[in-house]
């Protein structure tokens, strides 16, 4: 935990409203040491909006180190006076962004904030530029999908597929079904978070059974096929997923065993699949292929510590922190290749554990108390707002 840190943040866009982005860092108290980035293209916005959303981003990254008393350092008199209660919020697309931030701010012993002068805020500067830049990259892989989809559409998705799946199926079929409801989410999020705009909703599957996973052994880099039963499961999800329709995009971990459970629900949605690093999992090194059992007995104290802090790792693999950052990369990339849209993501526990612990705002606990089932789906939204939700955790009715 670091009890005192110091957040710079900015965001800036290429025209106003233009293609926008922000930059956030968190450093020790003495600024001294970066203990954390962050930076996200957000598409069209203006300077005012991306400036909100790289405080949000400083301040949860914040949060998440554990933080009790943050100095946020900004170069935008606007937000800083009006975090500060000099300023009344007046413009509606500050609104909730702001009302975002206090909610923050409450969950700290103390927040000051103070305006800096540009040159004072290189770091944070750099980092917005660096994700406005991303902005060319998005849209020429977006263009270059777009055209893949035209080239290679032969169709609906035989209905066949969708024979029996009606069965137990979860209450968001029915809504994305319905277009009076996909015209409401355009205006309004859940509930209580007032988010804003249509979400990009991520469905994230969970590959089936293979033999590591029936054993309960630790099972990262490895790449174990499907059992049978791992094989029906990832038919049966995909059956699901057929009759959900609606859905952009199949991305997967390349790994084998998510590779043939994305493959199931490409070829129900006729879709490809498109495969992302950052989904693959967590490198359990030495321990990879022991339980749980073995590996405590096999280093002790190293796997009691792991247990607890993200940022070990097991002996000559990755840290769940390591996992993060890739995971929180991808997030990025697909709200900004699939806005709007719904995604499924084939991946492993700790990506899709990450991806909600992401959508949540929480700590890295959850990594450790949180359960996922084999071929189990769980669903989380991303809002152009910068608010997120969890809309379906650990689903498994259509197995």
């Amino acid at each position: 935990m670091t009890s005192s840190v110091v957040v710079e943040a900015d965001g800036g866009s290429r025209g106003n409203p233009g293609p926008a982005g922000y930059g956030a860092v968190v450093y020790d108290a003495d600024h001294a040491t970066v203990l954390a980035e962050r930076r996200e293209f957000l598409g069209v916005a203006t300077n005012n909006v991306a400036e909100y959303r790289g405080l949000i981003a400083g301040l949860e990254a914040a949060a998440e180190l554990g933080a009790e008393s943050v100095a946020v350092r900004m170069d935008s008199k606007l937000v800083i006076e009006q975090m500060s209660g000099r300023w009344k919020v007046k413009h509606p697309a500050m609104i909730p962004l702001a009302d975002r931030a206090r909610r923050l701010v409450a969950g700290f012993t103390r927040v000051s904030f103070t305006w800096i002068p540009r040159e004072r805020n290189a770091h944070a500067d750099r980092l917005a530029n660096e994700a406005m830049d991303d902005a060319t990259v998005v849209q020429e892989v977006r263009a270059a999908e777009s055209r893949e989809q035209r080239v290679s559409a032969t169709g609906p998705a035989d209905p066949v597929v969708a024979v029996g799946a009606e069965r137990a199926l979860p209450s968001w079929i029915d809504e994305a079904r319905d277009a009076d409801a996909a015209a409401k989410a355009d205006r309004s999020g859940p509930g209580w978070t007032g988010a804003a705009g249509r979400p990009t909703r991520l469905l994230l599957l969970r590959h089936g059974q293979t033999e590591l996973s029936l054993q309960r052994r630790y099972s990262g880099r490895g790449n174990p096929p499907l059992t049978s039963l791992g094989r029906a499961q990832a038919a049966r999800a995909a059956k699901m997923l057929a009759v959900k329709g609606g859905i952009a995009a199949v991305v997967s971990s390349p790994l084998g065993r998510a590779r043939e459970t994305a493959d199931a629900a490409a070829a129900a949605l006729d879709v490809p699949v498109k495969v992302l690093d950052g989904l693959t999992e967590t490198d359990f090194g030495a321990w990879e292929g022991l339980t749980f059992l073995e590996a405590a007995q096999r280093d002790p104290q190293l796997h009691a510590r792991w247990l607890g802090d993200p940022a070990i790792s097991a002996p000559g693999g990755e840290s769940f922190d390591q996992v993060r950052e890739r995971v929180e990369a991808v997030r990025r990339d697909l709200i900004g290749l699939y806005p709007g849209a719904n995604v499924v993501v084939v991946s492993h526990v700790t990506p899709i554990k990450t991806m909600l612990q992401l959508a949540l705002g929480v700590g890295p606990s959850m990594l450790y108390r949180l359960h996922l089932d084999l071929a189990s789906l769980s669903i989380a939204e991303f809002y152009p707002d910068g608010e997120s939700s969890v809309r379906l955790v650990n689903d498994t009715s259509y197995l």
